[in-house]
């Protein structure tokens, strides 16, 4: 009997206090604001917000600015509101041509390094693993190898063991390599557009294993390795010339609330997503060349700006990080960095709760992505039920969507990390017409829909931030044992 008084009592003083936080969370979102956020940042004038540009410069700055109009505090370690995060951007080569065995190949990209001029002796090498190189000489030589192993052949697993055999090669004393794919031509076309482009990348602390030159060809059906092995000299010229480097430094927007409780304010919850978009490219059937992202992701940042304004006013009983990463579109760079230079101990950071968006289908419904993956499945769907909306799972596996956006940084550390959109039920219909499209203009968005997506997340941040038990991964979920191993469980 006394059991069930004091179970009873504990369900009773849990919904009074998810009332109370229904009420705190709605206090500051108004759609004006929202409005606001994202006819600035989402405008034309931004031109996109393209990592390294002076617009992502302003967007940062603007971003800035409203964390600390809110009275939120600066991290320590932080430059400011800002993580500076060191990048390099790579200008393709003006010319490049690949001679092999005085055939000239067309289909060819350099991988990495920088500008050669090589004419002499190339040495073929099968798959170009270890045991490959026995009793060869390739010091000094150019390496053909072809692609992936003899188990390894669809073109992600090719692209799988590359890092594996330039590490090898240069470990030989290999002057360069040039893999031959064969792999499906309309693949090669996606690798041989984003290879001719400016490549934007994390600054390593060893530059020096990025100026090995790599290069990798299309071999439609593996003729051209297969007339290599046969031949008992082979000739390389290679000419890459024109390829610059240039240093910059890109910025994560930080920010930080301590929470109330003595005990549970050592544990931090991140509330985070990405500022930065794709910038101008192809024109579209209107003529409009401006890629504005205002769904992915000022939607998603706007999100953080809400949960920030709110709980510098009320905030909860664990501490709050905010973060705004710059470099999502390039590789999920700003995250990457993060995780590796953590501001606040990654073993005190217990939640990500991340907000990404490629577009919506269904506005009676907020999608999570990878909603049934941690134990915060609860209070989320509790958040989202107050404001009239549905939290769903991810509908679309077959995207890999729990792994294309800045949260799987976290998750591989162990963190909690789901990631929480605007409603979708299938990634198609009027999502697709949107995501990465010159239309993704904030004209085009329901601000309505927006203002219960907005309040679910303030709640669902506050519910989790203010449960007394510590959100963790569900049992048998594939990074539960990062995060046994993260957290000492």
């Amino acid at each position: 009997m006394k059991n069930s008084i004091v179970i009873t009592l504990l369900i009773v003083a849990g919904i009074l206090n998810a009332q109370t936080d229904k009420e705190l969370a709605q206090t500051f979102i108004t759609k004006e604001k929202i409005e606001s956020h994202l006819y600035f940042l989402a405008g034309d004038e931004m031109l996109g917000r393209e990592t390294g540009t002076r617009e992502e410069l302003i967007a940062a700055q603007y971003l800035a600015t409203q964390l600390h109009s809110y009275g939120v505090q600066q991290v320590p370690g932080a430059d400011g509101y800002f993580q500076q995060v060191p990048m390099i951007k790579t200008i393709p080569p003006s010319m490049a041509k690949l001679k092999v065995n005085e055939n000239e190949l067309p289909k060819f990209v350099a991988v990495n390094g920088g500008n050669i001029s090589y004419n002499g002796k190339a040495v073929y090498l099968s798959y170009g693993l270890e045991a490959d190189y026995s009793g060869k000489d390739v010091k000094g030589k150019v390496v053909y190898l072809k692609g992936g192993s003899e188990t390894a052949q669809s073109a992600q697993e090719q692209f799988q063991l590359m890092e594996q055999k330039r590490a090898i090669a240069k470990k030989m004393g290999a002057k360069a390599v040039v893999e031959f794919l064969a792999i499906n031509p309309m693949i090669w076309n996606y690798i041989e557009h984003a290879y001719s482009e400016t490549i934007i990348s994390l600054k390593s602390d060893n530059e020096d294993e990025d100026e090995f030159n790599y290069m990798i060809a299309l071999d439609n059906d593996g003729e051209t390795a297969n007339k290599l092995s046969m031949e008992q000299n082979n000739e390389a010229e290679i000419t890459i010339s024109g390829s610059k480097k240039e240093e910059f430094n890109a910025r994560n927007v930080v920010a930080m609330v301590e929470g109330t409780d003595p005990k549970l304010k050592e544990e931090f919850i991140i509330y985070s997503g990405h500022y930065d978009h794709v910038g101008v490219g192809k024109p579209d059937a209107t003529g409009d060349s401006i890629y504005n992202g205002a769904r992915d992701n000022v939607v998603g940042i706007t999100t953080v700006l809400s949960m920030a304004e709110n709980l510098a006013k009320y905030p909860t009983k664990r501490s709050a990080l905010f973060i705004l990463f710059t470099g999502e579109e390039k590789g999920l760079l700003g995250s990457n960095y993060y995780v590796n230079n953590p501001l606040i101990p990654q073993k005190q950071t217990v939640f990500c709760f991340n907000s990404d968006n490629a577009g919506y289908n269904d506005t009676s419904k907020v999608t999570i992505v990878g909603l049934g993956r941690t134990t915060a499945e609860q209070d989320i769907k509790v958040a989202a039920s107050a404001f009239g909306l549905d939290a769903i799972d991810d509908p679309a596996p077959e995207q890999n969507l729990f792994d294309r956006s800045d949260n799987v940084h976290f998750a591989a550390a162990g963190v909690p990390a789901p990631t929480f959109s605007m409603g979708f039920t299938s990634f198609s219909g009027k999502l697709t017409e949107t995501y990465h499209q010159p239309s993704d203009n904030p004209d085009t968005v329901d601000y309505d829909y927006l203002v219960n997506f907005f309040k679910s997340y303030v709640l669902a941040g506050r519910l989790i931030a203010n449960n007394p038990v510590t959100p963790f991964w569900v049992s048998g979920d594939k990074y539960e044992a990062a995060g046994k191993e993260l957290y000492q469980k």
